[in-house]
């Protein structure tokens, strides 16, 4: 049911399961969102919960449902698909025709390895970066996430700032001496990048970096100055493309800011909705994948998953239908309307607050100023953004904690949907 009051239905049937969750699973969740909600369905943009309660849903199960929820020729192509077998541990051909699809879209791409997370993918990334150059260091962004693995978990939300280019963990259980395999810069700072990437070069394995890091897009120049010195010292540098890649465009983040690194990383969108992740890069680089040819340098990667051919399958679809015509402008279109109704909405209630991103993926931060790196970013209200995801979930509008995600199927009735729900929910903070 659309939503035109500020409560919502709840079903003894969701009650129920609510409680079995808060009993089996730690926290009551599956580690991602701390929430009661227990989602039924999804079609196009929107989201049914078990209780019916219909959502605009700007969630877009943290990214991957571009093209929205069950659409009609991906369920074909995985409906198909399952019903010819859907693992084999060796090559198929939808995984093999996914590969030479992303090639094809990619500007970095010659060689292509398959994974099935984005964690997996930025883990192996910075695998076969310190296999090629035969160093350990890693360098990253403070402020970037690059998934759950134990290299990546640095810096991410630190709990204290140190100087650069010392890391901090950001999670228990992660062994205490990778903090001094990770080197950190400030992100959108080319001379102090610049300068950490000079006088490490010497030990560095690769840079990664988000080329739109979680909100914040790059400051002209900055992707250039971090790509100029990693090529001119030969440093691998990786882009982690999980969110980013086919979102700001076909070609990634790399096509729309104009700047190709060494090695890219992708998730979310690739697999359709599907556990799939891949690593895409240059192919003397991912060569050390080829156990064959590699020698000592061999960077191991398997996995029972690897290319499953389901993800595979949806993957195509999801990226055919991305390529024809309209569908970015669509998706920009749309998104520019999401934006300039949400800083509308609170520029009218006078909470200070800075819409920050891209069309396709931004949010509010609610704190004034130039969003130009983690620092800054972390000046925002964090009681206040709970309040205002809390009132749009109870007038309908669906997002994450920290993202407005945007898909080709919202529409303008979701726009104006979303409109009064910003409106209101801004009023209320004010």
């Amino acid at each position: 049911m659309p939503h035109d009051q500020a409560a919502l239905l709840t079903s003894d049937a969701e009650a129920h399961l609510v409680g079995i969750a808060r009993r089996v699973l730690p926290g009551g969740t599956f580690g991602s969102m701390a929430s009661d909600l227990v989602i039924r369905e999804g079609k196009a943009g929107h989201v049914w919960d078990v209780s019916g309660n219909r959502y605009v849903d700007f969630l877009l199960g943290s990214g991957p449902m571009i093209v929205g929820h069950a659409h009609p020729e991906v369920v074909a192509a995985v409906t198909a698909q399952v019903a010819r077998g859907s693992t084999f541990f060796t090559n198929n051909a939808a995984g093999i025709e996914l590969a030479e699809r992303i090639v094809e879209a990619v500007p970095c791409a010659e060689k292509v390895r398959f994974c099935s997370t984005g964690s997996e993918a930025t883990f192996f990334a910075m695998r076969v970066a310190r296999a090629f150059k035969k160093r350990d260091k890693i360098l990253k962004f403070e402020g970037g996430y690059h998934g759950n693995n134990d290299y990546a978990h640095m810096s991410t939300v630190p709990n204290r700032f140190v100087n650069f280019p010392n890391a901090t963990m950001d999670t228990a259980g992660i062994p205490k001496v990778l903090e001094n395999e990770i080197l950190v810069a400030p992100f959108n700072d080319p001379a102090a990048a610049v300068a950490i990437i000079e006088e490490h070069r010497h030990d560095l394995a690769g840079v990664i970096c988000e080329p739109m890091q979680r909100l914040i897009p790059p400051r002209a120049g900055f992707l250039k100055a971090v790509r100029d010195v990693t090529a001119k010292h030969e440093i691998p540098l990786i882009f982690d493309e999980i969110v980013t890649g086919f979102r700001l465009a076909y070609g990634g983040a790399q096509d729309y800011y104009g700047v190709v690194p060494d090695i890219a990383a992708f998730g979310k969108i690739v697999g359709g909705g599907y556990p799939l992740g891949a690593i895409a890069g240059r192919a003397d680089i991912m060569a050390h994948f080829d156990k064959s040819s590699a020698g000592d340098a061999y960077a191991a990667q398997t996995g029972t998953l690897n290319g499953n051919p389901v993800a595979a399958v949806a993957g195509l679809a999801t990226l055919e239908i991305l390529r024809r015509k309209g569908s970015y402008e669509h998706l920009f279109a749309i998104g520019h309307q999401l934006r300039m109704a949400l800083s509308g909405a609170l520029e009218k209630s006078g909470v200070p607050a800075t819409v920050v991103g891209e069309p396709p993926l931004f949010d509010v931060i609610f704190a004034k100023g130039d969003m130009i790196d983690y620092r800054a970013s972390a000046r925002g209200d964090a009681g206040l953004l709970k309040r205002f995801n809390a009132g749009l979930l109870a007038r309908g509008i669906l997002k994450a904690d920290n993202k407005i995600y945007v898909s080709i199927a919202h529409t303008e009735a979701d726009v104006a949907e979303a409109e009064r729900a910003f409106e209101d929910v801004a009023k209320s903070l004010g």
